[in-house]
């Protein structure tokens, strides 16, 4: 009878994956990382950062998207961009750039950031900066520094109709722009437009009245964005088909549109069971373009893309131990971790989000249906299925044999978002931070990038100390 841990993972998935294996001796490595090590050497809880996986998914897409162009022999050039909010760390931003790629900002101090990556030269003039988000005096004054400062490449995308004002008072010389399309959502969402750009019957005439004639603007770039991604699905393909009558109707009447950016959306792998071709998508998405371009008659644009969550988020992971077990009725076991997940994965109870989650250690055990159990007071603080199902089974919880566990995948906003170095709920410390890379010979190297909060840290900034 197969009651193993292992046993119910091989039955249930194709295993082991390309980044998941177990050792002889039953425990997990990531990669190349064996985890039951990091826990040793580190202890725990731990977030981790691989920044090789960064530099591999962007290689990925960059060469799906060269195999399709060359395919359908589109002439237009494909642009990688990384959007910052994804994760700002400057470890992520020198690693993601190594990979000759450009960025999307979305707020006045990511324009610091661009400023600091130029003075390190990881950026210069020739990458595009790609300036989205809702405008106003600080965000526009830094843009318009980095323009005036000679940085060609900067284009801004116009969300309403008043950032074009507001943008030339301050630029001494023609600036390019680009318009982000107020798509519309899907029918399960609370509104029925993005309220992010400018609607799609909108955009032509606002080109006529505020551009067309406009001695300070260059229209270079349509901006592409829907907020479920990009999804094999008659709801993104429409979208899509209206996205490019729009470019169709603007390019016959703009000769300095050029460009197409289809935004972000690549979906990350968030189970074992995760199946998404990438391939056959950025295959169709150029098809698509060329078609509609080819049947209208005019110049295919060049393709943008700005993929945050695919860029980084496969790099992280956080990893816990199960301090206890409560049983609270005949059905219910919680595993209670050494952290919370507010405090460290806040997309888990905020939005719901699933993450991989597999035990570093045991596997070998028999397994158990269980509910995970943060450490705060929050009846929110906790986490109760897998991705693929509406539960999570685990190793059984033994005092005497110390469980661990991981969840992967995490490397997209949970830093941000869950106030990084800040105040935590609860006074819940943010665990130390280890950045994991590879030297010229492929060889490991570990780095501590934040050491665990203290009890200090919090009372400095409550204005205790």
């Amino acid at each position: 009878m197969n009651t193993k841990y292992i046993d119910l993972i091989n039955q249930t998935f194709d295993f082991p994956q390309e980044e998941f294996t177990v050792d002889a001796a039953k425990n997990l490595h990531f990669h190349d990382i064996d985890t039951m090590k990091l826990v040793e050497e580190y202890g725990t809880p731990l977030k981790f950062t691989y920044l090789p996986k960064i530099s591999e998914n962007i290689q990925k897409a960059k060469k799906m998207f060269g195999t399709a162009m060359r395919k359908h022999k589109y002439k237009g050039k494909y642009n990688y961009c990384y959007c910052t909010k994804s994760s700002h760390f400057k470890h992520v931003l020198d690693e993601a750039l190594s990979n000759d790629i450009h960025i999307e900002t979305s707020s006045a101090i990511d324009i610091n950031i661009v400023e600091n990556l130029k003075k390190d030269g990881k950026i210069s003039d020739k990458n595009y900066i790609i300036c989205n988000g809702f405008k106003r005096d600080e965000y526009i004054t830094k843009i318009q520094g980095l323009i005036n400062a000679g940085h060609k490449n900067c284009i801004p995308i116009i969300d309403n109709y008043e950032e074009i004002g507001l943008l030339t008072e301050g630029v001494k010389k023609r600036i390019n722009i680009g318009i982000r399309i107020a798509s519309e959502e899907e029918p399960k969402f609370e509104f029925y437009t993005s309220r992010l750009g400018i609607g799609y019957k909108n955009i032509v005439d606002f080109y006529r009245r505020d551009i067309k004639e406009n001695k300070k603007v260059n229209l270079k770039m349509l901006h592409f964005f829907i907020n479920t991604g990009i999804k094999d699905n008659a709801y993104y393909w429409n979208e899509l088909n209206k996205c490019l009558k729009v470019y169709i109707n603007l390019k016959r009447i703009c000769p300095t549109l050029d460009s197409l950016n289809i935004g972000g959306g690549f979906p990350i792998k968030n189970s074992l069971a995760f199946d998404y071709d990438y391939d056959y998508m950025v295959d169709e998405i150029i098809y698509q373009i060329k078609s509609a371009c080819e049947e209208a008659e005019v110049q295919p644009p060049n393709i943008f893309t700005e993929f945050g969550s695919y860029t980084v988020g496969e790099s992280g992971a956080t990893i816990y131990k199960i301090l206890y077990q409560k049983k609270q009725n005949d059905r219910e076991n919680w595993n209670m971790i050494n952290s919370s997940f507010i405090t460290t994965l806040p997309d888990s109870w905020a939005i719901n989000k699933r993450f991989i989650l597999l035990p570093l250690n045991r596997w070998n055990d028999n397994y158990e249906r269980v509910l995970l159990g943060g450490l705060t007071c929050d009846s929110d603080d906790y986490y109760n299925s897998d991705q693929h199902v509406n539960a999570i089974y685990l190793p059984m919880y033994k005092e005497e044999k110390p469980l661990y566990i991981g969840f992967f995948n995490t490397g997209a906003y949970q830093e941000s978002l869950g106030g990084y170095g800040g105040l935590q709920h609860c006074l819940i410390p943010q665990p130390k931070h280890i950045i994991i890379s590879k030297d010229k010979d492929g060889k490991l190297e570990y780095k501590v990038f934040k050491e665990k909060q203290t009890a200090n840290d919090f009372l400095k900034i409550l204005g205790y100390e």
